[in-house]
């Protein structure tokens, strides 16, 4: 039985290696975006991925999307809440904006995408769930404490749907990478960087498949009692 997986931001950076990775081990993935057509189109065309826009800091928008997944392609099984944005800014000179943008689609849709699938995976007995989170929601980050604050609150959400769901058969786990080479990451100041790299252990950033390989064993059965 082929399992389906959702990534949401599945089509650029660490969510399209992790859709690449997903489908090169047997699964089929829907990859949602929110608004880049073109990354979307192209990650259709080069993994065979089945591409979604939604809005996944909206509740409805993530009922109804997974709602025509499970038509289209059948129960989810597996759930990767990737998506998340920046706006970073020193906190006294944070607009209200930037922390509800950056709350909403970093930490509330992993509850409005865990609370669209959960009811089924538990009907099943069956079910993996990964938040990807960052090393910034565990140590802080200087101009983020919007994207900080949302990123801890991701392990707090994991670690308490993990308790409600092992006897389910339902395993919920995060990942909190490093600094990983990705357009987000790019389009930092170089200097930025450069004092980051200073401070990694392996003196390098990370690569997205490294990510990805990490989703693609905590989706496995092999990880059924992680």
């Amino acid at each position: 039985m082929t399992r389906i997986a959702i990534v949401t931001g599945g089509t650029r950076g660490i969510g399209l290696c992790i859709t690449k990775g997903l489908i090169a081990e047997g699964y089929k993935v829907a990859a949602l975006y929110h608004g880049n057509e073109e990354a979307a189109q192209k990650c259709a065309a080069d993994t065979g991925a089945k591409v979604y826009k939604a809005d996944v800091a909206d509740f409805t928008a993530c009922q109804d999307v997974v709602a025509k997944i499970e038509a289209e392609m059948g129960p989810v099984d597996i759930l990767v809440n990737n998506a998340g944005i920046t706006k970073d800014g020193m906190l006294h000179k944070m607009p209200e904006d930037s922390w509800h943008a950056v709350i909403e689609t970093n930490l509330t849709s992993c509850f409005n995408m865990c609370r669209a699938v959960i009811t089924a995976m538990r009907d099943r007995k069956f079910g993996r769930i990964i938040n990807i989170s960052s090393i910034n929601g565990q140590k802080g980050q200087l101009g983020q404490c919007n994207y900080s604050a949302a990123k801890a609150g991701m392990l707090g959400f994991t670690r308490a749907l993990a308790q409600e769901s092992a006897a389910k058969g339902i395993t919920v786990n995060a990942i909190c990478p490093g600094y990983i080479a990705t357009e987000m990451t790019a389009a930092m100041p170089q200097e930025v960087l450069d004092s980051i790299i200073r401070q990694i252990p392996a003196a390098r950033m990370g690569q997205p498949a490294e990510i990805a390989d990490m989703v693609v064993f905590l989706a496995s059965d092999r990880a059924a009692f992680v």
